[in-house]
């Protein structure tokens, strides 16, 4: 399983996060793009997430985060939702209850590399959710609303420049 030339660790400390963000490029979105950093106390970034609004300013369509090896947010009790899942819900302000009822790993092709691609089966059917593990430790999911993810998606997700992180 050869590495994926850009999982890779940057060497420079941006003031973002020190991981390559893995999403869809914002140019390629017809949407709004809002990007939130996970800070640890330290001032270490613990994760990344970017929403995609397509709805016109009623809510995003879709959220990824990506999330480092030893992030908080990645440490979910069993059968509680992703946290990608809990700011999807967040953002579009919906209150119910929403449970993991399974999951399943499916083989998907992403160029020449073969990606395991956790699916989450939520007990909310118009939440999509997939995640999978990058060559670097970091953890990927994706949540959407009321559209599938299929697999031509994961082809658009590419690294994104850091400047786009950078605070201040």
């Amino acid at each position: 399983m050869g590495d994926m030339s850009f999982l890779r660790r940057r060497s420079a400390t941006p003031a973002g996060p020190d991981f390559d963000v893995l999403a869809m490029d914002p140019g390629d979105w017809p949407g709004n793009l809002g990007a939130g950093l996970l800070p640890a106390p330290d001032g270490t970034c613990q994760g990344v997430f970017l929403r995609y609004d397509l709805f016109g300013g009623r809510g995003p369509a879709m959220i990824i985060g990506n999330l480092p090896e030893g992030s908080p947010a990645r440490e979910v009790p069993e059968g509680e939702v992703p946290f990608e899942v809990a700011q999807l819900l967040l953002a579009l302000e919906n209150d119910e209850e929403v449970t993991v009822v399974g999951t399943e790993d499916v083989p998907v092709m992403q160029g020449d590399n073969l990606l395991i691609v956790r699916r989450v089966k939520l007990s909310e059917s118009r939440i999509s959710c997939v995640q999978f593990d990058r060559s670097d430790n970091v953890l990927v999911t994706i949540a959407a609303w009321d559209r599938p993810i299929t697999d031509d998606l994961y082809a658009l997700l590419k690294p994104l420049p850091a400047e786009l992180f950078q605070q201040g």
